[in-house]
C-alpha cells in the first residue's frame, strides 16, 4: 500500500526543491554590485521626492471590494447563459433573484457614497 504513494512523495519533494534550487542558482549566477543609483526606485527618470509607501484612503479599498463583488457576478452569469435553455424558468427566476440582490447592493453602496471619488 505505501508504494502507491511514492509518486506523490516524489512530486512533493520536487515541488519543494524547485524554488529553492532556482533561487540558489540565481544567487550564484547574477552579479551583485549594488550602488546608490541602482537601489533607487525608478520613476520615469525623476528622483523620488517622497516615500513610495504612501497611505491610501479607505475609499480606495471600498471601491476595490465593490469591483471584486461585481466582477464575481460575471463569473456566475457565464455558466447560466450557457445552460439557459436547460435550466428553464426556474433558472431564469433564480438569476433574477441573484441580479436583484446585486442591484440592491449597488444602490446601497451608491446611497452611502462609496462610489464618489472626491
Amino acid at each position: 500500500m505505501p508504494h502507491e504513494y511514492i509518486p506523490i512523495f516524489i512530486f512533493l519533494a520536487v515541488s519543494a526543491a524547485f524554488p529553492v534550487v532556482t533561487l540558489m542558482a540565481a544567487k550564484l549566477i547574477r552579479p551583485d554590485s549594488p550602488f546608490k543609483e541602482k537601489l533607487l526606485p525608478y520613476e520615469c527618470g525623476i528622483d523620488p521626492v517622497t516615500d513610495a509607501r504612501g497611505r491610501y484612503t479607505v475609499r480606495f479599498y471600498i471601491v476595490a471590494i465593490l469591483f471584486v463583488v461585481f466582477d464575481v457576478e460575471t463569473v456566475f452569469l457565464f455558466p447560466w447563459a450557457v445552460r439557459f435553455r436547460a435550466l428553464g424558468m426556474f433558472g431564469f427566476i433564480e438569476m433574477l433573484v441573484f441580479l436583484a440582490l446585486l442591484v440592491v447592493g449597488y444602490i446601497w453602496a451608491w446611497k452611502k457614497g462609496a462610489l464618489e471619488w472626491i
